[in-house]
């Protein structure tokens, strides 16, 4: 392996030395540098996202193992963005809460390790590697969900996120297994020319899809998802909501737009309709929550049904929509998260009903939530709203117009829903509203970087343009 092929891991191998480098500084510091922790992750972390900025080469190693192209490495840099503006709006519950009890630095080292199986996933050339990089992604969240040890509620979330994703690891590596016994390899493109249509093959891809399906929360394998959402810490919440959802989204496309292509008659019903489940159940559910965290727990799951139209097109477009869409969704969903943490930290709670009257205390973090609830809802201008046309029109170039339709109409429940929330806000009087309090810079910078992301991707259509033009290798 010469120095060029080596640089095709930049962003691992840069990810990697930031965590060694985390774990070094924990060692030789004291109690009075643990401060400068954040700080000093949030530098390494922003220039290691600069970094992914620079063009790299296409090109794969370890045999095939390990492979990289424009559309996966702009997706890898997307994700660290959406890490940092995830560590900008921790840092002030970092300083205030964790740094006391001596467990900063490990859940840095555990959300970047979590992002680093994120990257191995996305890039693989075979199961073996992907799942490699599906156990790295998934084993330091389950210990990031039980962060907050003293919270019965963080406890029972950890035992059942480590408890569901283990079923979900086993019922995925089975699945291999079986392609593996059809096949004879674990090389996605190798598979891809042998796969055939056969008993053993579908069942081989159900159960690998259904442990993707959990990571996604795809109905009906979502039922872990609003009690872990509820439990964990909020920005904990927030990855698995964004980071790692957006992860397996990329990896589920990959598979199915290479390896499964042979089995496309078999898992186009089967994306269909677990897609109707998917929207209906995200969105109704959504309609009876008043915990915020639950609330956007369902949201998600709602989220993650849009995105399985773009995946039904099967060809350059289907991928321009689902990374587009992705993209969209992770600054939409950190801006919402992010606002809730804000006043969560700040008066403890909750609640929609609490939200009442909050504009008039609080009018920018209420613009923001708006802008954030709005672009998930898919109001044009917004970048929500594009990323939801573009699905549309993903799925409707294979002729799904119904499910084009029903799309349409729970992307208007979807509303009724997000409405609900900016009337407490912007329309509701309440003599205890939540005070007036001053969001933390770290806090206000993640904010603002999660909102310009919002109009910058609806409103810069290149963005579009461009991740069309190098996503041709589907």
């Amino acid at each position: 392996m010469n120095w060029e092929s080596l640089l095709l891991m930049r962003s691992e191998i840069g990810l990697l030395a930031i965590i060694l480098l985390l774990v070094i500084f924990e060692i030789f510091s004291n109690k009075k540098q643990k401060a400068s922790i954040i700080p000093f992750a949030l530098i390494l972390l922003t220039i290691n996202t600069v970094i992914g900025f620079l063009p790299l080469n296409t090109g794969e190693i370890f045999g095939g193992m390990f492979r990289t192209n424009a559309l996966l490495h702009l997706f890898k840099t997307t994700l660290s963005i959406g890490v940092l503006i995830l560590l900008l709006q921790s840092a002030d519950w970092l300083k205030e809460k964790v740094i006391t009890e001596n467990k900063s630095t490990e859940f840095l080292i555990l959300i970047l390790s979590s992002l680093l199986g994120t990257y191995y996933m996305i890039s693989a050339g075979d199961f073996l590697m992907f799942y490699i990089g599906l156990e790295l992604t998934t084993l330091p969240v389950a210990a990031l969900v039980a962060y907050e040890t003293f919270k019965r509620k963080s406890a029972e979330a950890g035992v059942k996120y480590i408890l569901s994703s283990a079923l979900a690891s086993g019922s995925t590596i089975f699945g291999v297994s079986l392609l593996y016994a059809t096949t004879g390899t674990i090389y996605f493109d190798a598979m891809a020319e042998i796969l055939t249509i056969s008993n053993l093959s579908i069942l081989g891809f159900i159960f690998f899809f259904s442990g993707l399906a959990f990571k996604i929360s795809l109905a009906p394998f979502h039922f872990w998802t609003a009690d872990v959402y509820e439990g964990a810490p909020i920005n904990v919440a927030s990855y698995l909501s964004v980071i790692s959802k957006g992860a397996a989204v990329v990896i589920l496309m990959i598979v199915l737009f290479t390896v499964f292509k042979p089995l496309i008659p078999i898992w186009s019903k089967i994306i269909y309709i677990i897609a109707i489940a998917t929207m209906f159940v995200g969105n109704l559910f959504a309609l009876r929550q008043q915990n915020m965290k639950r609330f956007l727990a369902y949201s998600s799951i709602a989220q993650a049904g849009f995105i399985l139209l773009g995946l039904l097109s099967v060809d350059q477009l289907g991928a321009t929509t689902v990374v587009y869409f992705v993209a969209v969704y992770i600054f939409s969903n950190l801006g919402a998260f992010g606002v809730v943490q804000a006043i969560s930290a700040a008066s403890n709670k909750e609640n929609i009903d609490d939200y009442e009257g909050f504009y008039r205390t609080n009018p920018r973090l209420s613009m923001v939530m708006m802008l954030s609830l709005f672009s998930l809802a898919g109001i044009p201008p917004l970048a929500g709203f594009f990323g939801k046309f573009f699905l549309y029109v993903a799925a409707a170039s294979k002729g799904y117009y119904i499910l084009v339709f029903i799309g349409v109409v729970n992307a208007t429940i979807s509303l009724y829903y997000y409405l609900l929330v900016i009337r407490a806000m912007f329309l509701r009087k309440n003599p205890d509203a939540i005070p007036y309090f001053k969001s933390k810079p770290y806090m206000k910078l993640g904010l603002i970087m999660a909102a310009v992301g919002i109009l910058v991707a609806g409103l810069y259509s290149p963005l579009y343009e461009y991740i069309f033009s190098i996503s041709n290798s589907f």
